[in-house]
């Protein structure tokens, strides 16, 4: 059985949970994937899974190493191949899907967080300001970024403004509250990275 799949994030609502209270979720697609071949490691078993199916027409645009691949294995493209962790028991073009998961399991989320350009450091970091009365022109600024005679050069990994977003962040013991077999839907307690659509890698805890 795979302990990591791919989804992609549809958007937020809220529900209700056993207890009556009212709970910000993030509804996630997860489509069935393809194991294409296993793979064996010195010290885990790793598969090569296929995510998201194309169609025909998206399909004929791959390059042709990549639909030779799949013609060699007598299956349809998919969109995206990862290696990913799984147990002993998996079979080769065998589909598995959301079965995978149950309710209540743990799951860590990994995704590309919102790309929000250039920040700078107040938004960035959170900073409070600088004072903004009796004359002072330095309400936003960051200030002094000096280190003295000595080193007399700006210190690495100083927090500074710069490009804020567009990275790889993981949201850690996620729980599952629900899921919608009929629709590849989980429904994940509180946030995960990224806008709809971000494609989200789903590892089992």
């Amino acid at each position: 059985m795979l302990r990591e799949i791919f989804g992609k994030k549809i958007g937020m609502t809220q529900i209700f949970d056993d207890q009556g209270n009212l709970v910000s979720v993030t509804l996630v697609e997860v489509e069935p994937v393809c194991i294409l071949e296993k793979l064996e490691r010195p010290t885990k078993t790793k598969v090569k899974i296929g995510c998201f199916k194309l169609n025909d027409k998206k399909a004929a645009r791959l390059k042709k190493p990549i639909i030779g691949y799949f013609g060699k294995l007598g299956i349809s493209p998919y969109k995206i191949i990862k290696e990913v962790d799984a147990q002993e028991e998996v079979e080769a073009k065998k589909e598995v899907g959301i079965e995978i998961f149950n309710e209540g399991d743990k799951i860590d989320i990994r995704g590309k967080t919102k790309g929000k350009g250039f920040a700078g450091g107040m938004r960035r970091h959170g900073w409070s300001g600088q004072p903004s009365s009796h004359g002072s022109t330095t309400h936003r600024r960051i200030g002094s970024v000096g280190a003295s005679a000595y080193p007399s050069k700006i210190i690495k990994g100083l927090r500074m403004p710069g490009h804020m977003g567009n990275v790889n962040r993981t949201v850690k013991n996620s729980k599952i509250l629900k899921i919608d077999k009929d629709k590849n839907v989980i429904f994940v307690k509180g946030a995960v990275p990224g806008s709809r659509g971000t494609i989200l890698t789903i590892k089992k805890v």
